[in-house]
């Protein structure tokens, strides 16, 4: 999130470097426990915050009791002498500000939430989740809310600034702040975001870098201690702390607004990533490899670029530039996650009858050995998604159609 504090040059202009990422998998796949490993370096960074929070609030209200003190001295000589109270104000200033809050992950996954935080904290936050169903499927994507929710966190990933309207409270708009976002979520809740065509045709969904991991699940057979990976997670979490650490730029006669530094791609860098561009461009034409996922194609490049300056400023946060061999690995993960959003999107979109039918047809291949199988038999030893007889029969009925099971007749 420190990183945050550069605006990376791209083909199209500065973006921010940030990144949103959805990460699918059910239940069991150890998701919060990775989760929690590679996020602790930033919740003890917090810790800190608030440990200085807490000094600073001490010091703040003593401030604020001598300020008001003073504020209600020179009031109570205004109806004798304005004129003298009015200087005696200009001198005494403004109300001491309170200490910037230290929060740098967002517990509350709703945009106004979130706007809570930058009003009165650190202008660059995290929105790191474990358990996404509650954010896709809470308030902040519900009906009355979806829309506005959407455009907000889209304009959070663009750089640009976002506005608050509130009954009474009049508007504010925010400006020079950054998330990043992490969000990790079930299948079902993710296959249900993917066909949602607000989500989608807002480009919302373009936005995250997705991917949907083949499950380790009854492989994960630990034999041994390897010492080194307690060093690897140990370097990984020295390099967060040093990010975290860092100074955030933040623009004059503000408290909490960013004023980023530019990060500019050396020139073999950017001839390499206006090639990618070029290349991903051509292929969403119709009829070509990427023509039903124009919407992520078309956030390729910049998300290349992205991944190309946040490994930049990872490995050396005082980079001047992002170098071709980052680029190289920027454009080679941005590859991998535009076929993950392909192929995750094509999933999307067939209808769930038809996902469970194949679900039976490759339980029946690698799991069931006898030529002859009943709905009784599937209902209770196979999917657990056609545990319904129902759902089963009309699996089995789809499969039959497609001569992939042959239904025996019954001899009188």
């Amino acid at each position: 999130m420190a990183l945050e504090g550069y605006r990376l040059r791209t083909l199209t202009g500065y973006s921010p470097v940030s990144l949103y990422g959805l990460t699918i998998a059910k239940s069991g796949e150890r998701k919060s426990s990775s989760d929690k490993l590679l996020i602790e370096p930033v919740h003890d960074f917090q810790k800190f915050l608030d440990e200085d929070y807490r000094a600073a609030q001490t010091d703040f209200k003593i401030d604020q009791s001598i300020w008001e003190t003073r504020h209600r001295n020179i009031l109570n000589t205004a109806k004798k002498d304005p004129i003298g109270a009015r200087a005696n104000l200009m001198v005494l200033g403004a109300e001491p500000d309170p200490p910037l809050l230290p929060v740098i992950l967002a517990g509350d996954p709703t945009l106004e939430g979130l706007l809570k935080l930058y009003a009165g904290g650190r202008p660059s936050l995290g929105l790191f989740s474990d358990e996404g169903g509650g954010f896709f499927g809470g308030h902040a994507m519900s009906k009355d809310h979806r829309l506005k929710s959407i455009s907000g966190f889209s304009k959070l990933w663009d750089g640009s600034g976002v506005d608050r309207v509130r009954a009474g409270d009049g508007a504010e708009a925010f400006y020079g702040i950054r998330l990043a976002c992490h969000i990790l979520v079930q299948p079902i809740a993710a296959m249900g975001l993917l066909a949602d065509p607000i989500a989608n045709g807002q480009g919302f969904l373009a936005r995250f870098l997705m991917c949907h991991p083949v499950s380790e699940i009854w492989f994960r057979l630990r034999t041994g201690y390897d010492p080194d990976s307690d060093r690897i997670i140990e370097r990984f979490a020295a390099r967060v702390r040093d990010c975290l650490e860092a100074d955030l730029p933040i623009a004059e006669n503000t408290r909490n607004r960013l004023e980023p530094r530019q990060l500019p791609l050396a020139p073999d860098a950017h001839a390499l990533l206006q090639a990618y561009a070029l290349k991903i461009e051509g292929l969403q034409a119709p009829g070509q490899a990427l023509s039903t996922v124009t919407a992520f194609a078309s956030k390729s490049a910049e998300q290349a670029a992205r991944i190309a300056g946040v490994l930049t400023l990872f490995s050396d946060r005082n980079a001047r530039r992002v170098k071709c061999e980052r680029m190289v690995d920027g454009i080679n993960l941005a590859q991998f996650y535009l076929s993950e959003a392909q192929r995750l999107t094509d999933a999307a979109i067939i209808p769930q009858d038809i996902q469970r039918a194949e679900t039976l047809r490759l339980w029946l291949l690698e799991h069931w050995s006898d030529p002859l199988v009943n709905i009784r038999v599937i209902v209770r030893n196979g999917p657990s998604s056609l545990r319904d007889a129902e759902k089963a029969k009309a699996a089995v009925s789809i499969l039959e159609q497609n001569d992939w099971l042959i239904k025996l007749k019954v001899l009188a």
